[in-house]
């Protein structure tokens, strides 16, 4: 199980660590959306599969929450981009 908890997370830090290039670079405002809704789905794999590893349910409040607000926060951009685009 150990191996396997290494190799999960040595893969969501170069996920984290490409998407902050994502987020960095741009181009777009729309790109560095994604990136951050990306991100924040990163924060949510790496802190439920600590609460796999460490088999503690307190953390499952907390993903939720997280989960909500980046499909909130997802839609919100959505609607922005189209209302944006419908305005030219």
């Amino acid at each position: 199980m150990t191996v396997v908890a290494v190799i999960v997370t040595a893969l969501l830090a170069v996920a984290g660590g490409l998407t902050m290039v994502r987020l960095m670079r741009g181009p777009s405002t729309l790109d560095r959306a994604v990136a951050t809704d990306v991100l924040l789905a990163v924060m949510v794999a790496g802190i439920a599969t600590e609460a796999a590893y460490s088999r503690d349910t307190t953390a499952l409040p907390v993903l939720v929450v997280l989960a909500i607000l980046g499909f909130i926060g997802s839609v919100s951009v959505a609607r922005f981009a189209a209302r944006k685009s419908n305005s030219r």
